[in-house]
Parts: structure tokens; sequence; C-alpha cells
């Protein structure tokens, strides 16, 4: 599946004629959310708009077994608000559910009943099992589940939920009563001891391992939906330099990076947390809670890393009211996809940026080990080679950076936002000036990841002089070093009358691959 995002206000659905417009609004113990979409039959999302509101409705539930009367009249003005708005972009449906602050308060019923005297909302209550269910759906159309064994990890303000899956089949739902906004009530506070923690941790421990057969999901990818993901993302790209990631997903964070984050963040009062780049300071407070459980099932399933996920209950919603069945994808395959789609929405010359990928791939298959090329960097290089001259579709005249921003900001799915910073920016320098750490684009980045980006873009600049005259000319290139001389021999496609064009296009701009391995580059057709 693919999000695509506009703020047009439309109207009418605009992804197509069997495009169906449809508003998903997800009543949670925390904030309330919606989403107007256009939902087509092959699962594409294009967002018309959002709207989000935090009544923080399960505040107090275990305390008093009802919603307060405060947040009911918080959250009916905010519903008022949403089911006006999806009425006037044009929605076909408005489907709104509830979940577990609802759910368990004795007024749910009662708030549910004003709810639709009020707005004209008929909200579903859902069990802990659907919810983990739509958090599943979502899940499926937004990474690649095909092969091996996943955990949906979806922590709301209520609720932990627990959907678990074999190469993409459904395998079992489990919900149990641990959100940010409860476990911080029962267990913590605003400055929570680390005996309060370690407290928490044992109770959702004894409690998982009294419902989950843990063995047989030892070490199973773990997928986490959920604001205190998005908001562990956001700390941790804030911290590369990627602060200007959309929403962080495809964010792969450590299990050791999530017990780390958790410790600084215990350590801390609820006013320095809010003051912590990369977290919204709306969820100071609660986000202990929720890293806390988080780590617990992370350590009871002994997953070396946790993947993070912006899209939840609300997209899964939109799928299912949809009727949408998302497909579990193999490994790269969505990735492939959803990269080449949005080369074609921009318009790209296919058999220019094809020709450049072969080649940017063959340079980087002689020369990897001589750059201290890194696991995923062949990935990257071929997406950006792929995607280096969408930025046509805004105009020529700079289009290099035209391509950057398209890049940085599409909806991909299999990639993480470094990996996203990445293809944007080796992109962006397939011509022009080469990289500097003046560049505000560039230069922000963490030192790693910008040695990663000046490593490829040399060869997909080298790659993209092989075909200056965008004919394909060139069937392969041989790269030979010897001690200070870097040998490109060019091997012509059999129909080819002269690489002389080529040629010239290879050595204009071979400088930065030769600065980075200390090299003359020599271009022989």
């Amino acid at each position: 599946m693919e999000m695509m995002r506009s703020n047009d206000g439309a109207p009418a659905a605009t992804n197509g004629s069997d495009a169906v417009r449809i508003a998903a609004i997800d009543i949670g113990s925390n904030s309330i959310r919606q989403i107007v979409a256009d939902v087509s039959p092959d699962g594409k999302i294009r967002v018309a708009d959002e709207m989000k509101a935090m009544p923080r409705l399960g505040a107090g539930v275990d305390a008093t077994g009802e919603l307060a009367e405060a947040s009911m009249q918080a959250a009916l003005a905010e519903l008022s608000r949403m089911a006006t708005l999806a009425r006037q972009v044009g929605a076909n449906r408005i489907e709104a559910v509830a979940t577990s602050a609802v759910r368990d308060a004795a007024n749910g019923g009662a708030f549910l009943e004003r709810v639709r005297m009020e707005t004209g909302l008929r909200v579903r209550l859902l069990s802990g099992e659907e919810e983990a269910r739509l958090a599943f759906r979502s899940a499926l159309a937004h990474f690649e589940l095909g092969v091996g064994r996943t955990v949906v990890m979806d922590i709301g303000g209520g609720s932990l939920e627990l959907a678990f899956a074999a190469d993409g089949l459904l395998d079992c739902l489990e919900s149990f009563p641990f959100g940010a906004i409860r476990t911080t009530d029962q267990f913590l506070g605003e400055r929570p001891r680390d005996r309060d923690v370690k407290m928490l941790r044992r109770e959702v421990r004894r409690a998982v391992r009294e419902h989950v057969p843990l063995k047989e999901w030892h070490k199973a990818r773990v997928i986490g939906s959920g604001g205190t993901f998005t908001n562990l993302a956001s700390i941790m790209n804030t911290r590369l330099g990627l602060q200007d990631a959309p929403n962080g997903h495809g964010t792969v964070v450590t299990r050791g990076d999530v017990e780390e984050t958790l410790d600084m963040l215990a350590a801390m009062s609820a006013a320095e947390r809010a003051a912590v780049p990369g977290l919204n300071p709306d969820r100071a407070d609660i986000i202990v809670a929720g890293l806390a459980v988080a780590a617990e099932v992370l350590d009871l399933l002994e997953a070396r890393e946790l993947h993070v996920s912006a899209y939840g209950i609300r997209e899964g919603l939109l799928l299912e009211a949809a009727r949408v069945e998302p497909r579990a994808a193999d490994p790269g395959e969505a990735r492939e996809r959803s990269v080449r789609e949005f080369a074609e929405r921009c318009h790209y010359e296919a058999p220019h940026a094809e020709q450049v990928r072969k080649l940017a791939l063959q340079l980087y298959d002689q020369l990897a080990a001589r750059l201290g090329c890194e696991p995923g960097d062949r990935e990257i290089l071929a997406d950006a080679a792929l995607l280096h001259d969408v930025g046509y579709h805004i105009s020529y005249e700079r289009h290099h950076k035209h391509s950057y921003h398209l890049i940085l900001h599409a909806d991909f799915v299999g990639m993480t936002p470094a990996e996203q910073a990445a293809v944007a920016n080796v992109a962006r320098y397939h011509r022009g000036a080469p990289p500097k750490k003046t560049h505000e684009n560039y230069g922000s980045l963490d030192r790693s990841l910008r040695r990663r980006i000046k490593r490829l873009a040399a060869l997909l600049r080298l790659a993209d002089g092989l075909d200056r005259g965008h004919v394909a000319a060139v069937e392969r290139v041989q790269a030979t070093v010897e001690k200070t001389r870097l040998l490109l021999h060019l091997v012509p496609v059999p129909d080819a009358t002269s690489l002389r064009l080529e040629s010239w296009g290879a050595d204009r701009k071979a400088e930065l691959l030769a600065k980075l391995l200390d090299v003359d580059v020599e271009v022989e057709a």
C-alpha cells in the first residue's frame, strides 16, 4: 500500500474514478485522530486532510471507573469539528471507532450516545482483539511481511495490543491493559522512581508470559505503532540530524537504544522531558510508561531491534472500510514497487534512469570494497539512480534540488528515514556542486551518513555522465584500479556509432570519485 498526502481539501476523490473518499476517526484513550483519504481498490491511500486532538479520555478511568465530564466535553467538541470537516471535504463514509478508555468506562455507552446525538457519528466500540487486527492490517500494508515471523505491537493510552503473524498470515491476537496513560496513573506518576519502572515491567512480563507462547516468537521482527514509537523515532532521528524526516515511519531502533532512551527519560522530570529534542511536549508525562512497556516486550521476545510504523488503527480502518486486503510482500518487493510507482507519477525518463541505474550498479560492484561501502548501500544507490531526475517534474532548472525535495517527502515502503535521506541526497548530488558541510541538507546529518552519501554520489555522478546523450550507448563499464590510476573501459552496445559524448561526460563527472579514491581517472572507449 502507498500513502500520498495532499492538503487540497478537494470535495471529491482525486485518486481515480474507483477511489472512495473515507474519513476514519480513532477515539483513543490519549488522543482522537481523524484521517480523510481517497482509497483505491488496489490499496493506494491519498490523504486529503487530517485532524488531531488530545482530550485524554483515559485519564483517571482506572481510579473512578468513569470518563471525566471535562474530557467528554472536550472530546465532543473535537468530534463535532471532525465530523464537519469530513462532510465538507466530501467524505462518502465516516468510520468512527472507540478503544480502551470508552470500552472500560462504566459511562462509555452513555458517552457514545452523546456523540451520536451531538455530532451524528455512530461510533463502533472495538474490542482489544479488533484493535490488534486493525494495527496488523495497517502494518501488512506498510511493511514487507511476506517472509518470517512478525509481532505488531500497538501501544495506546489505555491498552497494549499484540498481533502475531508468520509469513504475512495472522496467527493470534492479544490485548493487555498496559497503555501509556493507564500505566502512568497506576505505576509511575510525574517523576518515576527506578523501582516503579521495574514494578511496571514485572507486571508486563507476568501478563505476557501467561498468554503468549514466547518460545515460538523469540527473535521475531517487531513493528511498533502508536505515539510512543513515533516519538521514540523522532528522538533517534533528531540525534542523526534527520529532524526533517516526515513522520519517522520505518525507523529502526535497537533494543539497546530503547533501553538507553528509557533510562534517560525516566531520570528526568516531565518538564525536563518536554525539552528533549524530538519529543512532543504533550507526551512528556506518559512517554516513560510507554517505553517501559515496549522495552519489556522487546526483552521478552529477545528482539534485536524495533521497526517504527507511523500508521496504525486509522489506516487499518480505511482499508477495512474500503474492503481492501493488503498483500504480504517479500523483502525488497514493496520497496522496489513503491519507488517505481513514485518515479512514474513524476513522469521520469525511464530509459535514461534505467541505464544510469545499470551503470551505477556495475561501478558499485567493482569499486564498493575500495570505497568502504556498507550493507544497504547498493539499494540506496539503485533507488537514487532511478529517481535522480524526477525533479524535471518541477522544472529543468535546479532539477537536482527539486529531486531532493520530492524524494525526501515521498512515502516509500521498506525504507528507513536514514535511507530515504540518503537516497534524496545522493540524487541531489548527481550534478552540480559536490556535497559540502555548508549545505544545510547535508551538513546537519550524522557523519557516517554523510560519508555514505558522498561515496554513492560519486558513483551516480559518473554513471550519469556515462549516459550524457540519453541514448544508452554503453553496454558495460569495466573499472580497473592501477596504483594511482582508475581506468574505465567502456563497452558499447552493438549498434553504437560512437562513445565520444559518453567518454566526455564520464571524464567531466569523475572528479569526486577520483578524489575519494585518490587516483587519476582515465576513460577508454
